[in-house]
C-alpha cells in the first residue's frame, strides 16, 4: 500500500505537470467501489473538473487532493495498489523486474486527464485491485482538512511537526492499551504510517511492535518521536525512492521473505522474523527490539524458519478444526469402503424356524444354516458383477438390493415375484457380490465356530 512517502511523490508529479494547467479532457469509469462507495459517480467526475483549471495538490497522510480553480475539489486515497501514472514519464517509487509495455491509455484506469495547453501532458488513476477511493470535496480548497474524511484522520508527520510533538505524542500512547503497532497504523491516531513505515520507526525506536502502548517508558515514547521524524521526514524528501534509502534500514532488507536467497538477516547476521499485529505482517528484529512491558498475549508469532507463514491463533484454531474435520470425514470414507467385517454383519440376530438371521450393517438379511457350503464357491465369485449367486432368490438381481434390504426400481422387472426353481438348498436372500467377496474370508471363520 502507497504511505506517506509514495503519496508525497504521486504530489510531487503533479505539482511538476498539471498545476498552472486547464483540464481539456476529463474521462472516468464507473466503479462502484471506487466512485460509488464514497457516494461520487464518474459522470460527476467528468462534470466537475472538465474546462477547469489546476490550482495546486496537496496531501495529508495517505490522502491527497487536486485544488481546482473552484469547488467541487477531487479527493484521492490509493488503497491497497491504487497508483498514479503519466504518459512518457515514470512515476513508479522502485524499479520494476520486467520492464512495462508503454501502453496507453494504461490497464485498470479509473480516471484520465488530458491538458489543454501544449504540450499535452496525459494522466491517469488506475487500481486493479478496487480499493481506492475518488471523491468530490465541495468546500473551499484551503478548508479540505476541516472536513470529512480528513477532519477525522489524525495529523501528519512531516506537515503537521507543531501538532504531532512529543507531549502529543506521549498522551496518546498512554491514553490506549492495545499493541504500539497497532496504534501507528490506525489513521485515526497518526496519518500516513502503514506498513513498512511503522516496522521502520519501531526497529529505529527499538519497541517490540507486540508491546502495549500504556506501558513504553519515557525513554522509549522519547525515542518513538524522534524515530518516526526520522523516518516519515527521510521518505518524503527521497520520495519513496526505495534505492535512496540508507542500508543501514530494516526496509532494505525484509523483503525477501519466500525467496530461495531470502538471508533473512540484517548484514550484521541479526535475524528478521515475520508476526502478525494489527492484522499486518510486520518484520521484526529479536534482537534488537526486546520486550519491555506486557504485550498482546492473543498473537502467535513463528520465527521466520521453514516456511516462514505466521497465522494468529484464531486463525490456527480455525484451521486446526478444519483439519479435524476433513480427517475424521476422511476415517468416516474409509471405514465405509473397507469390506464388511463378520462382527459388523452380525448386529441384530433372530430364530426362525431353529435358522439364525442376521442383518448387515446394509439392512440385508443372511440366513445362517450352519454350513460352509452356504458361502459362495470359488465359481460363484468370478462371476461377472450382476450374476445371482447360485442358490439364492433370484428374483432379485444383486443391484436390486438396497439400503435397508429394500427393492429398488430394478427389483420391479418381475411384478409376479415368483420364485425361480433351485436345486440347492433353501434359499437366501441376494447378497451384493461385491460385499459378499470382500467379507468372504471373515464369514467363513464365522461359520467354521458354528460348526
Amino acid at each position: 500500500m502507497p504511505e506517506i512517502g509514495e503519496v508525497a511523490r504521486v504530489v510531487e508529479y503533479i505539482r511538476k505537470h498539471l498545476v498552472g494547467k486547464t483540464l481539456a479532457v476529463v474521462k472516468a469509469q464507473h466503479d462502484e467501489n471506487v466512485f460509488g462507495k464514497v457516494g461520487t459517480s464518474a459522470a460527476e467526475v467528468e462534470k466537475a473538473l472538465t474546462g477547469k483549471k489546476v490550482v495546486d495538490a496537496k496531501q495529508q497522510g495517505k490522502y491527497f487532493w487536486i485544488v481546482m480553480a473552484s469547488p467541487p475539489h477531487p479527493l484521492f486515497h490509493f488503497g491497497m495498489a491504487g497508483w498514479w501514472k503519466i504518459r512518457n514519464e515514470e512515476t513508479a517509487y522502485y524499479k520494476p523486474t520486467k520492464p512495462e509495455k508503454s501502453v496507453w491509455p494504461p490497464k485498470y484506469w479509473k480516471i484520465q486527464l488530458e491538458t489543454a495547453e501544449d504540450p499535452k501532458s496525459e494522466h491517469a488513476f488506475v487500481d486493479f485491485r478496487r480499493f481506492g477511493r475518488v471523491r468530490l470535496v465541495d468546500c473551499a480548497g484551503d478548508d479540505m482538512r476541516k472536513v470529512s474524511p480528513l477532519k477525522e484522520n489524525g495529523p501528519d508527520p512531516v506537515i503537521d511537526k507543531d501538532i504531532l510533538t512529543e507531549e502529543w505524542l506521549v498522551e496518546k500512547l498512554q491514553s490506549k492499551k492495545i499493541p504500539v503497532k497497532a496504534l501507528l497504523l490506525d489513521q485515526a491516531n497518526i496519518s500516513g504510517i502503514g506498513n513498512w513505515v511503522g516496522d521502520e520507526l519501531l526497529y529505529h525506536a527499538k519497541i517490540h511492535p507486540e508491546q502495549y502502548s500504556n506501558t513504553l517508558t519515557p525513554a522509549q515514547m522519547k525515542q518513538l518521536h524522534t524515530s518516526m521524524r526520522y523516518v516519515c521526514s527521510t521518505a518524503v524528501e527521497l520520495l519513496a525512492e526505495s534505492d535512496k534509502f540508507p542500508e543501514t534500514w530494516l526496509f532494505k532488507h525484509r523483503w525477501g521473505k519466500g525467496k530461495k536467497d531470502d538471508p533473512r538477516k540484517l548484514p550484521n547476521g541479526a535475524k528478521i522474523e515475520f508476526l502478525t499485529v494489527g492484522g499486518r505482517t510486520s518484520a521484526v528484529v529479536p534482537s534488537v527490539q526486546k520486550k519491555t512491558g506486557k504485550v498482546a498475549a492473543d498473537v502467535a508469532r513463528v520465527a521466520h524458519e521453514g516456511d516462514g507463514d505466521l497465522q494468529d491463533q484464531k486463525t490456527q484454531k480455525q484451521n486446526t478444526k478444519a483439519l479435524n474435520g476433513a480427517e475424521a470425514l476422511a476415517d468416516t470414507e474409509e471405514k465405509e469402503s473397507k469390506p464388511v467385517k463378520a462382527s459388523q454383519s452380525r448386529k441384530r440376530k433372530t430364530k426362525d424356524n431353529g435358522k439364525e438371521t442376521f442383518e448387515d450393517r446394509n439392512g440385508a438379511s443372511i440366513v445362517d444354516t450352519g454350513r460352509e457350503n452356504d458361502l459362495p464357491s470359488k465359481r460363484q465369485k468370478s462371476q461377472p458383477k450382476g450374476t445371482p449367486i447360485e442358490g439364492s432368490n433370484t428374483n432379485l438381481s444383486a443391484s436390486s438390493v438396497t439400503k435397508g434390504g429394500r427393492a429398488s426400481k430394478a427389483g420391479k422387472a418381475n411384478p409376479d415375484n415368483k420364485p425361480k426353481e433351485s436345486t440347492q438348498h433353501e434359499a437366501k436372500p441376494s447378497i451384493d457380490n461385491k460385499r459378499f467377496n470382500g467379507s468372504r474370508r471373515q464369514s467363513v471363520r464365522v461359520s467354521s465356530r458354528r460348526t
